[in-house]
């Protein structure tokens, strides 16, 4: 059971089958619409793992909105002060706009709507954390930035598809076929990326729209932070199916 989650003035309403999360505007603190069935469970007590087909139909008001959307599983790695909890796992549809970039697969634009699979492996939060921070501060370090960011990518995971010629602001339906080797994404059953390397679980069902941005260039430049957001901008899902099985 999805339960509603809403932090600096987003809101989410809810008719049967349709939801529709909204953000307004503003800017100066951190706002997010958000439905999830793990926050009500207590962190960490995620429902799902391989296999299994997660389906929807999904519109949004803007076709570049402002900040980050999407729609999928994750493991919830960060606190909402930006500490480190885990080493992020990921399996979803997935939207951020400038100035995020977040560069985790070659060839592939660091922002924009994608399909996107991310394992950054095991490692415990007090190894993972000290990691990345030794890895940012070297990255300041002239010449350095691009090899240690080409190290990173290797190191983990990633697999990712670009989705510019789907409408955000037309509605389509979204499959995410998740099988313990691969996971599948498909767009009104057209299949756009099979990553071979999904997170294993478990993992949880989350659907947002916030206000963030993040940074991870191939330059090594790392950024986090809010994006001012101009007019109410929102995110419309309905039928939402999760199918166990093969």
């Amino acid at each position: 059971m999805l339960k509603v989650f809403e932090v600096g003035g987003g809101q989410v309403s809810q008719n049967g089958e349709h939801a529709k999360l909204v953000l307004p505007p503003g800017g100066g603190r951190y706002a997010d619409a958000q439905l999830d069935d793990y926050h009500a469970q207590g962190r960490h007590r995620f429902l799902y793992s391989p296999p299994l087909t997660l389906t929807l139909r999904v519109r949004a008001s803007h076709a570049a909105p402002t900040g980050t959307l999407g729609f999928g599983f994750w493991n919830d790695p960060f606190s909402l002060t930006g500490s480190v909890l885990a080493g992020p796992k990921v399996i979803w549809f997935f939207y951020a706009s400038p100035p995020s970039d977040m560069a985790l697969v070659d060839d592939v634009p660091g922002r924009g709507w994608k399909a996107a699979t991310l394992d950054t492996g095991r490692l415990p939060p007090f190894v993972l954390a000290p990691a990345a921070l030794v890895a940012i501060l070297l990255t300041r370090v002239p010449g350095l930035g691009p090899p240690i960011m080409a190290t990173a990518r290797r190191a983990v995971q990633a697999h990712e598809a670009l989705l510019a010629d789907v409408p955000l602001t037309e509605w389509h339906t979204y499959e995410l076929a998740w099988r313990p080797a691969e996971a599948t994404f498909r767009v009104d059953g057209v299949e756009r990326l099979r990553s071979p390397a999904p997170p294993r679980g478990p993992l949880g069902l989350v659907i947002w729209i916030d206000n963030q941005y993040a940074i991870a260039s191939r330059e090594g430049k790392f950024g986090f932070g809010l994006c001012p957001v101009a007019e109410t901008q929102w995110l419309e899902v309905e039928g939402v199916q999760i199918q166990p099985g093969g």
